[in-house]
């Protein structure tokens, strides 16, 4: 009777560590680029770095900037239906040529404000979200703006009308689209190569967000920034499905809630940065984050404002509308349901 105790004992002891063990998590996350600034920095590494502590779950976790790991930022949705990395931190304007829906979120013209963006962001959300769980085997997790996209230029420029026949690094085919009917050319680049490739007059301006540019080292090779909002850089944090199948509900629902935290903590860290970042690369005060530069900034006439404002029905839209349509035959008809009817589109 005893051994059949100490049996018992043995195997019910036996099956709780196989039980914890399996509770147990490990994943790998690829994140922003190592130079793409202090949201990646002093948001994303640390809540990635510390994710049982954010949780509650029992997980350990491998995070590996993008260009640390050597992977293509244009290639995040590629990476996460390989089962390569577990979470990626999408760029959304380098992904949408994967999945085009993703740049619905953030046409030229649409997100010219935080409020703004975060309308039509959460519009859009659940059928970008449906898009990538068929595509790509991927769950959306959150979204999140990098900041207002201006345009940095080596040259002195007094306004959009000035673009005409220059060279102009792009986020993605909305902007390319909307400075080609500028007259200029639309040139996609990753991030890293952007401040050597304007220091070498391979290009002539490049847009992105102040904070960016100024982590980037824009300003060395720049002297003018447009401070219009074109776009908000719509990022975002996504998980293999397999991945996300293989935890229970409870775990899934930490998860989940840890990243909507994190993502609305960036959205207002990102307006800070914008602001804070615009005064640095001016050499205005107060500059808390930022390395202080001398750029000018050109005056934004309502002339412009009209165009950017103009650009999605114009422009962006219907561009975007074929692309989109192409790949889902009700993309259009979903985003006219949906932040087409914020607009009164």
């Amino acid at each position: 009777m005893l051994k059949r105790t100490a049996l018992v004992t043995a195997v019910s002891a036996a099956l709780m560590a196989s039980a914890a063990q399996a509770s147990a998590l490990s994943i790998q996350v690829l994140g922003q680029p190592a130079g793409s600034g202090l949201i990646a920095q002093q948001k994303e590494q640390p809540f990635f770095t510390n994710l049982a502590d954010n949780t509650g779950l029992d997980i350990t976790v491998q995070y590996l900037p993008v260009d640390v790991a050597g992977v293509p930022d244009t290639d995040g949705l590629r990476v996460l239906r390989s089962g390569l990395f577990d979470i990626v931190s999408l760029r959304g304007p380098q992904v949408s040529r994967d999945e085009p829906s993703i740049l619905g979120l953030d046409l030229i013209g649409l997100n010219t404000s935080f409020e703004a963006g975060r309308e039509h962001v959460a519009a859009f959300y659940d059928y970008v979200d449906s898009r990538l769980q068929e595509r790509f085997n991927a769950k959306l997790l959150g979204t999140w703006p990098a900041g207002p996209q201006v345009i940095f230029c080596r040259g002195e420029i007094g306004g959009l009308d000035d673009l005409r026949g220059k060279r102009v690094r792009v986020g993605d085919q909305s902007a390319a689209n909307f400075v080609g009917q500028l007259g200029a050319t639309g040139i996609s680049m990753p991030f890293g190569d952007v401040q050597q490739s304007l220091s070498r007059g391979v290009i002539d301006c490049a847009i992105t967000g102040p904070a960016s540019a100024n982590s980037g080292g824009w300003p060395e090779a720049t002297t003018t920034v447009l401070p219009i909002a074109l776009q908000l850089a719509i990022n975002g944090y996504a998980i293999n499905l397999d991945t996300w199948n293989s935890m229970t509900e409870e775990q899934q629902t930490q998860l989940e809630s840890a990243i909507a935290e994190l993502s609305d903590e960036i959205w207002a860290y990102s307006e800070e940065l914008y602001e804070d970042a615009m005064r640095c690369n001016a050499g205005e005060t107060p500059c808390e984050y930022g390395t202080p530069y001398s750029l000018t900034e050109v005056p934004v006439t309502e002339e412009d404002l009209a165009k950017v404002a103009a650009a999605v029905e114009e422009v962006s839209l219907p561009i975007w509308a074929r692309q989109c349509n192409a790949a889902a035959a009700d993309c259009e008809d979903v985003w006219r349901d949906t932040v087409g009817q914020k607009l009164g589109l």
